[in-house]
């Protein structure tokens, strides 16, 4: 089978069979002509011709051309679910991926905002009262309150909303659906949202829109983050992500149970939460330093 064809017909399978998140079937669609780009300068046309060897020297590429190890290992699970794919069905019977090594990705805290920043999305003067204003602040205050992701934000539709159950229903990664809890507060703005909505831009099936009344964008909203936070954070890093990472370490910093913030953030496996326990340790850590008099001694 041709290179190509063999990633068409894996692309097929992991869009509408295994119905990953668009973001993902294009990295992987991206990855996987990469290196067909590769094995075609050396004139491998074939799928049953591409061997661990090709691979490794494509992993070296990118990691010589100074990519982050992050992005080398994305870029060998793309390769490495295309191969056991083939093999899977057929195309190919060895598992070249057995002698390719994946380089090891240096372990970083997540960032997150500090409770005294996020306060300020409770100032109604920061966002305005006209109709964009007061769909930012609400936007904002959602993104932190429930840690969903900006995805799911942008596809949430009114119906979205059980204001009288005061629960959220979610549409996340490979279309699993879950229910997050509200509080009453936000379920009255997100009320008082959808009146304004309709009474501003017309009929809408979406939750949140842009300045034609169509469905927000991700973009949109991250653009829409980045203007408010970066006038109250001193965040390394500021975006709709790190208000999941927010909701996440504060939380926990409060006596949250594990295992109850990973159904709320919808990880499938304990260990990707377990995380925001190392966030929260370093968090005491620099608490003890500043603050209690032994530990600002011997910080010296």
């Amino acid at each position: 089978m041709k290179i190509e064809d063999a990633i068409a017909r894996f692309v097929d399978y992991i869009a509408f069979e295994r119905r990953m998140a668009k973001g993902t079937v294009k990295n992987y669609t991206a990855d996987l002509h990469d290196l067909a780009l590769l094995a075609a300068k050396y004139g491998i046309n074939d799928v049953e011709e591409v061997d661990s060897k090709l691979i490794r020297e494509w992993q070296m590429q990118h990691m010589d051309c100074g990519e982050k190890p992050g992005t080398v290992k994305r870029r060998i699970a793309s390769v490495s679910s295309w191969i056991h794919y083939l093999q899977r069905i057929g195309i190919i019977d060895s598992d070249i991926m057995a002698k390719v090594t994946v380089p090891k990705q240096p372990k970083h805290l997540p960032v997150f905002f500090k409770e005294s920043e996020t306060e300020h999305l409770y100032d109604e003067g920061l966002f305005g009262n006209d109709f964009q204003g007061r769909q930012d602040r609400l936007m904002l205050r959602m993104l932190y309150e429930t840690g969903i992701r900006r995805s799911e934000l942008a596809g949430l539709k009114e119906q979205s909303a059980d204001l009288g159950a005061l629960t959220l229903k979610v549409l996340g990664k490979r279309n699993k659906e879950r229910i997050i809890p509200i509080e009453i507060e936000l379920a009255h703005n997100i009320s008082e949202h959808i009146a304004l909505k309709r009474e501003t831009m017309g009929e809408c099936e979406w939750m949140f829109v842009n300045r034609k009344g169509q469905q927000i964008s991700t973009d949109q909203v991250y653009q829409r983050v980045r203007k408010y936070m970066s006038q109250l954070s001193n965040a390394d890093r500021i975006s709709p992500h790190v208000f999941r990472h927010s909701f996440a370490t504060h939380i926990l910093k409060e006596g949250g149970d594990l295992r109850a913030i990973q159904e709320l953030l919808g990880h499938e496996s304990l260990s990707t939460t377990e995380i925001y326990t190392h966030v929260t340790r370093e968090h005491l850590k620099e608490v003890y330093l500043t603050a209690h008099p032994r530990g600002k001694r011997n910080k010296k």
